[in-house]
């Protein structure tokens, strides 16, 4: 043993190197979450611009937390379940928004408005700028890794699972437009579709992880301390997410304002922005690790619980805060939601083939950035129109996989899913 192992207890020099590089990104994130956390708990009043800058890194150092957490839990629970556990934890700021939204439309309903665009706006910055911008970057990390043009991203095949709940939502969504409301029932269907899913991706079986930077460190911790850090990371970025979100929100709309930006689009845009923020942390950095499958698998994961958690939960929120037992929705809100659907249609359509190109990824990219180019309800209708006649090219184009896409989340397991293959085919 050497002299530096006697100075260190007896334990070997380079576990007591290997701890401290652990310890040092963990405490310099926890580090960044106390300031939010102190004037949370002591109701400091706090200027909008410092609020934002104070509630925002502590929501980005809670992100880099989970992201961290969710990797090295992969060494003890399967890979779609970690993922899924992640995206439910990294909406958590999206939920607290919107549910504080709906919550405060039982008694006002002025504020039904905002639970309905906070909620679209979620969706679509999502799909069209979440989606996009990750594959754009995992491409990038992956052609520069391999030395030559990497154009598309593709997905294992245990991904149809995730996709397949996510087409079964997104029809079940198109009952909101068409009926002008999102019902108890509805909302309690959308909840049990989202608890059957949860209960599907925990049955895949655990894979060994190639883990890097702080989560390799985690996942080479005996697995006792292992599974108790990952837990307390997971408990204690969640805690400080809820705690961060609301104020955080607030802050950014009330920084919005004083700049003279319309309260509804601060609402639909800039807060969901916030609130997305960690999500899109933890995908950015699947990607640039070169894990680009599982960043957008994240990111289809978190569409999923927004698609069944977040919008079966509306109506709940709203009939606990005094309203009725369905969220009405007016004709804007209307045509917000039928657009998002929409947008939701095109995305579940190209993926069929569980191939994601970097042609899609600019094209909803693209499709994004129109809506604030011609942002009227006319332009609002013509680019659902044309979101559905992309969604109809992509489904002929793709029609072999729809069947082996919607019967994914209902299969036993590979075996049926080859036959499904077989039999579309």
């Amino acid at each position: 043993m050497s002299p530096a192992d006697l100075r260190n207890g007896g334990a070997p020099s380079w576990k007591v190197t290997v701890l401290a590089k652990l310890i040092r990104p963990i405490a310099l994130c926890v580090l960044l979450t106390l300031p939010a956390l102190v004037v949370r708990i002591s109701g400091l009043p706090l200027p909008a611009l410092l609020g934002l800058v104070t509630f925002g890194a502590a929501v980005v150092a809670s992100s880099f937390l989970l992201a961290w957490a969710a990797e090295a839990a992969r060494m003890d629970i399967s890979g779609p379940l970690a993922i899924a556990i992640l995206a439910v934890i990294a909406v958590l700021p999206e939920y607290a928004v919107d549910l504080y939204f709906a919550y405060t439309a039982g008694s006002d309903p002025s504020y039904v408005a905002y639970a309905a665009a906070n909620m679209t706006g979620s969706n679509r910055l999502l799909l069209g700028l979440g989606w996009s911008v990750v594959v754009i970057i995992a491409l990038a990390v992956a052609s520069r890794r391999s030395g030559r043009p990497v154009r598309e991203l593709v997905l294992e095949s245990g991904r149809r699972v995730e996709l397949g709940f996510l087409a079964i939502a997104s029809v079940v969504a198109f009952i909101v437009p068409l009926t002008g409301q999102i019902h108890l029932v509805l909302g309690f269907g959308l909840l049990g579709l989202f608890m059957f899913y949860l209960w599907k991706v925990s049955r895949a079986e655990a894979e060994e992880p190639e883990l890097v930077g702080p989560a390799a460190r985690i996942g080479g911790l005996p697995a006792r301390v292992r599974r108790s850090l990952v837990a307390g990371l997971f408990v204690f970025a969640a805690a400080v997410i809820l705690t961060s979100a609301e104020p955080f929100a607030h802050s950014l709309i009330e920084t919005g304002t004083q700049l003279g930006i319309d309260q509804f689009l601060l609402v639909q845009w800039l807060a969901p922005l916030a609130s997305e923020a960690p999500e899109f942390i933890v995908a950015i950095l699947f990607a640039v690790h070169g894990k680009g499958a599982d960043a957008i698998s994240t990111l289809i994961s978190s569409k999923v619980n927004q698609w069944t958690l977040l919008v079966g939960s509306l109506p709940i929120a709203y009939l606990l805060g005094g309203g009725s037992a369905a969220l009405v929705l007016d004709g804007r809100q209307i045509e917000e939601f039928l657009l998002t659907a929409a947008q939701t249609l095109l995305g579940i359509a190209a993926l069929l083939a569980l191939r994601f190109p970097r042609w899609l990824a600019f094209t909803l990219l693209g499709l994004f950035a129109l809506q604030f180019v011609f942002p009227g309800q006319q332009a609002r209708y013509m680019l659902c129109g044309l979101y559905g006649a992309l969604a109809i090219t992509a489904l002929v184009r793709n029609r072999r996989h729809i069947l082996p896409t919607l019967a994914a989340p209902f299969r036993a397991g590979p075996r049926m899913d080859a036959e499904i293959e077989l039999v579309a085919r």
